[in-house]
């Protein structure tokens, strides 16, 4: 069965940089986009963050990024990074990675549809604060 374990999170202060990690086994990974969603705590929405084509061609970041992150893949080793930089307290959340066939392009479908088809992780918290 498959199965993706993130890290990397932690506290960090603000403007600080932290890279996740997403490992993957039990599935061929270099089949699925992996897309990174957040959620900023018990029942808060969860938020679209980013997302990579499955050959790592492609990639998309939701608006609020900015530009202050970069995600990337390594299929051989099974593993998806998600590089944050100039982090702020509102990037406080517990981040998952989710592989899924829906486009990167339609990333809301990842957060708001629960499709059997898609595998999340565990997720990792990330905690932004002086």
């Amino acid at each position: 069965q498959g199965q993706l374990v993130e890290s990397g999170g932690g506290l960090v202060q603000p403007g600080g940089s932290l890279t996740l990690s997403c490992v993957a086994s039990g599935f061929s990974v270099d089949d699925y986009n992996i897309a990174w969603i957040r959620q900023a705590g018990p029942g808060k929405e969860r938020q679209g963050v980013s997302c990579i084509g499955n050959s790592g061609g492609s990639t998309f970041y939701e608006d609020f990024v900015n530009g202050r992150f970069t995600v990337s893949r390594d299929n051989a080793e099974k593993t998806v990074f998600l590089q944050m930089h100039s982090l702020k307290p509102e990037d406080t959340a517990t981040y998952y990675c989710v592989a899924t066939f829906a486009p990167c392009t339609a990333l809301w479908t990842v957060v708001a549809v629960d499709s059997s088809d898609d595998i999340w992780g565990q997720g990792t918290q990330v905690t932004v604060s002086s």
